[in-house]
């Protein structure tokens, strides 16, 4: 048998966490190995019992769930974290998933579906909605509901540091945004082959390996501007 899937719970009802560890229990390949009531005491027990997933309210006591995320992903980056909500809707969901989760699911959700989901997101996939998609695909959505709702999450951190030139970073918004090389040579009124160069840099920089991957980086690191339809048109 596989190595089980170790969890860490947080909420800060008792009786929650108590319904939670009662739905995973019964998952033979599933343990929790601890629970935290707020956001600094998940952080806390992260880094002490190194889970696997971390099962997490987004509204918590002293942390909120996506500043406590932030945090965890920081000082663990192999445990990916389960946000659970007592309202959702599709906005609410491209946030969490850009801000780092791996899953996002009203607190209501039926309890196999969210053994389901534990499961999925162990083997490095991600839930949205009904659906489980792999890493590129995530990146392919992210980009896809940026350019429908616009605006990116802004977290502490290194959200402020950019190993980009200032026309990488330029050349890096207009990708996000959509613009094929073609159209940013004419937009910036360059060549094809310079943007084409530019666009080889910033994938070396930041360790990448396409553009989709790319635009990703710098949406999960608030590089865009707040919306994309606001920058000056000329």
């Amino acid at each position: 048998m596989d190595k089980s899937i170790r969890i860490l719970i947080v909420d800060d009802h008792p009786f929650f966490r108590e319904g939670l560890r009662n739905v995973l229990s019964t998952a033979g390949d599933i343990t929790v190995v601890g629970e935290a009531e707020d956001g600094e005491e998940a952080v806390e027990k992260t880094v002490a019992l190194h889970p696997d997933i971390v099962l997490m309210d987004i509204n918590l006591p002293k942390l909120n769930g996506l500043e406590a995320m932030d945090r965890i992903h920081r000082a663990c980056p192999g445990t990916r974290v389960v946000l659970l909500t007592a309202y959702d809707d599709e906005e609410q969901v491209y946030h969490a998933i850009l801000a780092g989760a791996s899953a996002y699911h009203a607190k209501d959700v039926d309890p196999q579906q969210l053994v389901e989901t534990v499961r999925t997101v162990s083997e490095g996939n991600y839930v949205v909605g009904n659906s489980v998609l792999t890493e590129e695909e995530v990146g392919t959505w992210l980009l896809s509901k940026f350019r429908e709702f616009g605006g990116a999450l802004a977290l502490e951190g290194d959200r402020f540091f950019s190993p980009l030139s200032p026309r990488e970073m330029e050349i890096l918004r207009l990708l996000v945004r959509g613009m094929s090389n073609k159209e940013i040579a004419y937009y910036l009124g360059i060549s094809h082959q310079t943007v084409k160069n530019h666009i080889t840099s910033i994938l070396g920089k930041l360790g990448v390996s396409d553009r989709t991957q790319a635009a990703v980086y710098a949406l999960r690191r608030g590089w865009v501007p707040l919306r994309a339809d606001t920058e000056e048109e000329s």
